[in-house]
């Protein structure tokens, strides 16, 4: 059973493995360094089995004009060998719990929609929000706390280090 846990650090370097490990290229353990190096992991949480990380996942403040404090899912990430064991749920379940703890009011992600329903999180152009990154339905949102998203919904901003993981995929 997997152990989870607030990132120390000196967790950085297992983090970055992690992703490096779980994604095609090394642009979303880039991405986790430079939020955290700007101030912006709202949440940073890893995955331990028998003293040795497997997973993470981070959490970052969003910006949504009339809205409460929000926060994006990404990137989640579980070392291939460890995959399937329930892990990745873990991290997204105890994040979800952190940023509502904290005061956050609602979480946005751009992921499949099949997986993240089971968190509770619907399209968000069901709630008029809409992305920079064009997501379409991979674009979901989830309120943690009740009338958190504005009912005019609105143009949801990412933090500015997720930009430069899209100039860096050549998106």
């Amino acid at each position: 059973m997997a152990r989870v846990r607030a990132e120390d650090p000196g967790d950085r370097e297992a983090i970055a493995a992690v992703h490096v490990a779980a994604f095609p290229t090394a642009a979303e353990a880039r991405l986790v360094d430079a939020l955290r190096a700007a101030g912006r992991l709202s949440v940073s949480l890893v995955a331990e089995v028998e003293g040795r990380i497997v997973g993470h996942v981070a959490l970052s403040p969003v910006e949504l004009a009339g809205a409460s404090r929000g926060a994006g899912l990404a990137p989640v990430a579980v070392l291939p060998g460890f995959r399937r064991r329930g892990i990745a749920e873990r991290l997204v379940r105890e994040g979800l719990a952190a940023c509502e703890r904290s005061g956050c009011g609602f979480v946005v992600v751009l992921g499949e929609p099949a997986y993240y329903a089971r968190f509770g999180f619907l399209p968000a152009a069901r709630f008029g929000l809409r992305d920079e990154y064009a997501g379409g339905d991979a674009f979901q949102a989830l309120e943690l706390r009740a009338g958190a998203l504005p009912g005019g919904g609105g143009d949801v901003r990412y933090a500015l280090e997720f930009a430069a993981l899209g100039a860096a995929s050549g998106a």
